[in-house]
């Protein structure tokens, strides 16, 4: 009854010990990574060689794991090894320590350079760490700290994982770790001190000393030997006693082309500052024994003069300014302009030349006026100048970005062939190199192609070098506008008085190069057809026979379209053909057949006339006999007439005319049209050839025109004779073919009476348009490649003096890079930045190569074979980190260093005092054995490394390795400690 008494609400809460808790996942989890890395087992290796862990390969692999809800990074950090000692691996399992205790005792890889802080302190090759995720987050709790390192402790124990783990604490930027590695019946603990200020008896090596053996706590009597590794750091910051080789250009002095001796036409190379800010000397003390150095606060025995061993180091100035990589940055920010020419200058000087037109027609006879003139006033460029006076007047001489002096010289530049005597005529000088440009067919000239930006002697190329300098010293942007708006009325009057433009290759535009090159290039070849043209006129009045010939025509050429790529001989240019009817003729040139012999493009045909020409008209328009073809059914002769030359085209006007073509379609009609389109040279061809050969057909056209379309055969006739006989190919026998209809349609008219192909004149003003219409940011776009491609000459130029291996694979990355983004017409912003960067970082390596050649003494040296190893010594301080000095204090570049130190303590003593002096002094008294310790300055870093093998914690504990790193700076003071114990008794 007392049991049913009881309430029913009464439950008993049942805990389950057995769930298991966040602690214990998260060992699991830390056992789990582990297993998955594969850190699991006895690890084993070779004793490392000697700087394994600067020259070695370092990688890591990382994890994410959590403790409730805070994340936790789990990082490997481990040194690649070609050769794992698997041989010996047995051997070691039962009678070696783990591996990382053996590396604690080595010394072949004492203070590295450049590896992790961990592997600095501590030597070890392998090991993991656990961190906070975020890097806000850090474990700052004592309570917190134990706990990661009990469970480090057990992960560690739980799977027999003998790879160090380490746990960071505290703030990251202190860099706390503390940690543990087992292995078995012995344990290491890894232990860290980290203070701002330094106590007195630890500056010292005997403080030092006393506290690794207070913590060791060794039974032993007497202590077995510690075994020390020191180095001191000495910073030298003041170069005052030797400048800076670099001078900065003179940006007032542009006399005779140059710019502070900077020549119009060749980029700068050069940093403006120091690019070196310190050079470190460390001085390396590496296997001493205890007893065998004194070092405290009134004596020390560590003379840097005698330390066995000397690294430098240098360290970089941060972004020092550098003129090429100024010239292209500057250059660059012009792509993001927005404002026009005339926004820039105001009014535009084409909009007044209207008004003045009169004045500038009298320019060319102001040229051949004869006046005491020097030679070099003798120009278009002064002549146009002085014919626009009154459209200048408008914007003022203060207003002027650029004055007289300075557009004069630029345009002289540009414009070689404007300083000649102008009596018998203007003629150009094409392909005009400038300076020490590198040959034709080299490497680096035919760089143009792969960045296609213009050829290193062209005219486009030196513009845009003189427009980099213009943007830079002369009035930036304004500057610009104001020399591009005269670069375009200098290019208007070559037109209009045929004057070539200098600096170009001949022949239609090259669609290797950037558009604006190609521009220039039709536009010269407008000039060259309308000078032609135009002495050909002259030339008919004065009787004057044509010259020129070519040689035989092609054979064997393929074609395989319906407008082939035809090998045929063009001869002369038509408008170069001159009789007494091209004048007539030409005026007639758009009107209707005149005397049955025009037409109107190929557009407007008679009626056909048979296959046949009739023979009783006139031969017009030969060039010269075939030689070896002989018309089919006259059995005449076969002449090569004298044809017109494709029409040369740009590359967007080929873009421009594939939409054309394309948006015809693939209708019948769409493929007709396109077809007639495409046959308009064609028809020029047969209209030229009909001319030349009366009474031809279209067999005859083919076998010199398109020689594979006409398959030959022989055959054994009625008689039994070989004869050959012909006929035309399959293509040329398909119904409505585009060759039966144009041969058809063509009438027997000589090039000089057949409609231009070519319309020169409203292709030259279609481009005179395009360069008016041009923006400084379209300008800097269109020539930003051939700045690149300078800028990109100019290191190779300047690196071939130095000889820097690093500098020559970063060359070839820029040109691989380069010729990848350049290729497109609009690069995105941030790959063409990507460029500059790499570029500039070229150039200071160049400069600090030459800083240190300079503090050095390389170039000063007499000996060669002394200037050799001085020359190998700087190459190595820019590519490694670190770079041991043979001979120590006593070598070549031991002494140089030895002399930077001297001569910067003697420019900071204040008042100076003199070497005897100093040396005499109270630190003389202090420091008797110094020897050149005075010379240098107090050391900004000091490191103590102390080993021994000791039992413990007991006298009969199995002799362990225990170590202590010790690192002051002027800013703060740590202490890191390894200190293995057995644990088999204990």
């Amino acid at each position: 009854m007392a049991a049913d008494s009881e309430p029913e609400s009464e439950v008993f809460e049942i805990t389950d010990f057995t769930t298991a808790s966040e602690w214990e996942r998260f060992i699991s989890k830390i056992e789990e990574v582990l297993n998955d890395w594969k850190l699991i087992g006895i690890s084993s290796g070779k004793p490392l060689e000697k700087g394994v862990y600067t020259t070695g390969t370092w990688e890591e692999k990382s994890d994410e794991i959590s403790f409730a809800d805070f994340k936790f990074s789990i990082t490997h950090h481990y040194l690649v090894q070609e050769h794992s000692d698997k041989d010996g691996k047995e051997e070691l399992v039962e009678d070696a320590l783990p591996l990382p205790m053996q590396d604690l005792l080595c010394m072949n890889n004492d203070f590295p350079p450049r590896a992790h802080c961990l592997v600095r302190w501590y030597g070890l090759r392998e090991f993991v760490v656990i961190a906070p995720a975020a890097n806000n987050d850090a474990v700052l709790s004592e309570s917190k700290c134990n706990l990661l390192l009990s469970s480090v402790s057990i992960a560690l124990g739980n799977t027999g994982c003998q790879v160090p783990l380490f746990v960071q604490i505290h703030h990251k930027w202190r860099r706390m770790y503390v940690g543990e590695c087992q292995g078995p019946g012995v344990r290491t603990d890894f232990e860290m001190v980290h203070l701002r200020k330094v106590p007195n008896q630890y500056n010292y090596l005997s403080g030092l000393l006393d506290i690794f053996k207070s913590k060791i706590g060794c039974p032993l009597t007497p202590l077995p030997p510690v075994s020390m590794a020191i180095r001191l750091t000495y910073v030298l910051q003041d170069w005052q006693q030797y400048f800076w080789p670099q001078q900065p250009p003179d940006i007032d002095a542009l006399v005779g082309g140059e710019v502070g001796g900077l020549e119009f036409g060749k980029l700068p190379l050069g940093a403006c500052e120091d690019p070196i800010s310190e050079l470190h000397l460390a001085t390396t003390w590496p296997h001493l024994s205890e007893g065998t150095i004194v070092e405290n606060d009134v004596y020390s025995d560590l003379d840097p003069i005698q330390a066995p061993q000397w690294s430098v180091r240098v360290r970089k100035a941060d972004n020092p300014q550098c003129l090429l990589g100024d010239f292209l940055t500057e250059f660059f920010k012009l792509c993001r302009r927005k404002e026009s020419t005339d926004e820039i200058l105001g009014r535009s000087a084409f909009e007044e030349e209207g008004k003045e037109v009169a004045d500038i027609t009298h320019a060319l006879s102001k040229l051949t006026e004869p006046a005491p003139v020097p030679i070099h006033k003798l120009s278009v460029t002064n002549m146009v100048h002085s014919a626009k006076k009154k459209i200048r007047k408008h914007r003022g001489v203060d207003e002027s970005p650029l004055n007289n002096e300075v557009l004069n010289t630029i345009l002289l530049f540009l414009f070689p062939d404007a300083a000649e005597k102008l009596a018998d005529g203007f003629e150009s000088r094409t392909n005009t190199s400038s300076g020490n440009n590198p040959p034709p067919e080299s490497e680096d000239y035919n760089l143009f192609s792969q960045f296609k930006s213009a050829p290193s002697d062209s005219l486009t190329y030196k513009l845009a070098l003189c427009l980099c300098m213009i943007n830079f010293y002369h009035g930036g942007v304004k500057g610009v506008a104001h020399l591009w708006q005269e670069f375009v009325l200098e290019m208007r009057y070559r037109w209009e008085n045929n004057y070539l433009i200098p600096g170009l290759a001949n022949g239609p535009p090259d669609l290797r190069c950037c558009l604006l090159h190609q521009k220039l290039q039709m536009l010269n070849c407008c000039i060259e057809r309308k000078k032609a043209r135009d002495e050909g006129k002259r030339g008919s009045m004065s009787d004057r026979s044509p010259g020129g010939t070519s040689g035989d025509a092609g054979k064997g050429a393929d074609h395989s379209g319906d407008n082939p790529d035809k090998e045929k001989e063009f001869g002369k240019s038509w408008e170069s053909w001159s009789d007494s009817e091209e004048e007539f003729f030409e005026c007639l040139s758009d009107t209707e057949d005149l005397k049955g012999n025009g037409h109107e493009n190929g557009k407007k045909g008679g009626a056909k006339e048979g296959n046949k020409e009739p023979v009783n008209l006139k031969p017009e328009g030969r060039l010269h006999p075939h030689g070896k073809l002989t018309l089919l059914h006259p059995g005449e002769p076969l002449y090569i007439p004298i044809t017109q030359e494709p029409a040369p085209m740009t590359e967007d006007l080929l873009e421009e005319q594939s939409e054309v073509l394309a948006k015809l379609g693939t209708s019948a009609e769409g493929a007709h049209l396109r077809a007639r389109m495409q046959s308009a040279c064609l028809l020029s061809d047969m209209e030229s050839f009909k001319a030349a050969n009366p009474g031809c057909c279209l067999e005859d056209f083919v076998r010199w025109y398109s020689p594979r379309d006409y398959i030959e055969e022989e055959v054994v006739d009625e008689k039994g004779n070989i004869v050959i006989k012909g006929e035309l190919s399959a293509r040329m026998k398909i119904p409505s073919n585009m060759w039966v209809e144009a041969w058809e349609t063509a009438k027997p008219v000589p090039a000089r009476r057949q409609k231009r192909l070519f319309d020169d004149t409203r292709e030259a003003e279609k481009v005179l348009h395009y360069l008016a219409v041009q923006k400084p940011a379209d300008l800097a776009r269109h020539l930003l490649p051939c700045i690149i491609h300078a800028a990109v000459l100019k290191v190779k130029e300047e690196e071939a003096l130095e000889d820097i291996s690093s500098v020559k694979k970063i060359i070839k990355q820029i040109i691989s890079h380069s010729s990848k983004v350049l290729r497109f017409p609009n690069p995105e912003d941030k790959k063409l930045e990507e460029i500059i960067a790499q570029i500039m970082s070229v150039e200071a390596v160049i400069a600090r190569a030459r800083s240190l050649k300079a503090k050095f003494g390389v170039e000063k040296c007499e000996n060669e074979e002394e200037k050799e190893d001085l020359q190998r010594f700087v190459n190595c301080l820019l590519e490694q980190p670190e770079v041991s000095v043979v001979g120590a204090g006593r070598g070549p570049a031991g002494s140089i260093i030895h002399k930077l130190f001297l001569n910067a303590q003697r420019v900071s003593a204040v008042p100076p005092l003199d070497e005897d002096l100093r040396r005499s002094g109270p630190a003389e008294e202090r420091r008797p054995n110094t020897g050149g310790a005075a010379d240098f300055p107090p050391p900004a870093g000091r490191e103590v490394i102390l080993r021994t093998t000791v039992p413990r914690p007991a006298p009969y504990s199995k002799p362990l390795p225990q170590r202590m790193y010790s690192v002051l700076t002027r800013e703060d003071f740590r202490l890191a400690g390894a200190f293995s114990a057995d644990t088999t008794f204990f």
